[in-house]
């Protein structure tokens, strides 16, 4: 399964498309049953505070309320939310520990994952930029290919939606990530052959991951009240059922969840109302307390980064 390091290329990607897929690691679509995934180490996580207040609206509603973190409390719903990985039969893997990096928690943000390999992420907060480092020595021990690393701005996971085979929404808000590098990945993916769908938002919705997320191959829990029309519509031409989730729930992140597939998801007790909803539409639900992580501006979504799902 992993490759010697000193074989595992450090950009697999193909000028011009035909990149080949990897036999065993990659995802096709955030829906596939989920069989592994990269989590990042809670050991290490805190919150970062005023460092991140200016790129999160979120981080600001938690100063500004002046909730206190717990790093007892951090550590047990992190626990929970593996035993629910675990629960649904998903192996975890785990970034190395950089205790300079405290948001490295958030496994999304760094990378992403694709089916000829992963691609390296520019972060947009300085104190963040660190981060890349773990990523590629975790990809090379692991023998995963680096599919290409961002160069020509900020690029964050969040914003790298597939809804499907070869159909990627793509999210911007010219804060996180920049249009100049979401062109650059657009770019690489339309050579591959993909469907490019833009979603440019306002910075304070920080990802697109935050009002669309994937619930199997046919719905998606959606913010209709954030999301552009025009996305909405692209959904619902390619025949995915919308399950809407309230804005208050979507600025709680109660919208930012994972599918595992077989129909299960991990969702976290802050999205009550969907969790409601989910299960009335069929879907068993994995709803941990997280709120320690979801304070700091991230939900289970930006936490997991998907290594490798089976089309279903």
């Amino acid at each position: 399964m992993d490759a010697p390091i000193a074989t595992t290329p450090l950009r697999a990607r193909v000028e011009g498309g035909g990149t080949p897929e990897m036999e065993h690691w990659g995802i096709k679509s955030e829906a596939g049953l989920l069989t592994d995934v990269l989590l990042g180490p809670a050991e290490g996580f805190r919150w970062m505070g005023e460092e991140n207040a200016a790129w999160s609206s979120l981080v600001r509603e938690t100063e500004r309320k002046g909730y206190q973190f717990d790093k007892q409390v951090a550590m047990r719903q992190h626990r929970e939310m593996v035993e629910a990985y675990h629960e649904a039969g998903v192996r975890t893997h785990f970034l190395p520990l950089d205790e300079a990096n405290p948001y490295q928690v958030y496994a999304r943000d760094s990378s992403f994952m694709t089916p000829y390999g992963a691609v390296i992420c520019q972060m947009a907060n300085p104190r963040r930029r660190g981060e890349y480092a773990p990523c590629i020595r975790f990809y090379m021990e692991k023998g995963i290919p680096i599919y290409d690393m961002v160069s020509s701005g900020n690029f964050e996971g969040g914003d790298f939606n597939p809804v499907g085979e070869k159909a990627v929404l793509i999210g911007y808000t010219d804060h996180r990530t920049e249009k100049v590098a979401a062109d650059q990945v657009a770019g690489w993916f339309r050579d591959e052959g993909w469907e490019i769908k833009w979603a440019p938002i306002d910075q304070f919705y920080v990802h697109i991951d935050l009002m669309v997320c994937m619930l199997n191959n046919e719905c998606a829990a959606v913010c209709l009240e954030t999301t552009e029309d025009d996305v909405i519509d692209w959904l619902k031409a390619r025949k995915i059922e919308i399950i809407p989730a309230t804005f208050r729930e979507t600025m709680a992140l109660g919208c930012n969840v994972v599918a595992l597939g077989n129909n299960k998801i991990l969702s976290t007790t802050a999205a009550k109302e969907l969790n409601v909803k989910m299960r009335a539409a069929g879907f068993e639900v994995f709803d941990p307390e997280m709120d320690m992580f979801l304070k700091a501006g991230g939900g289970v979504h930006c936490m997991a980064q998907p290594l490798r799902r089976e089309a279903e």
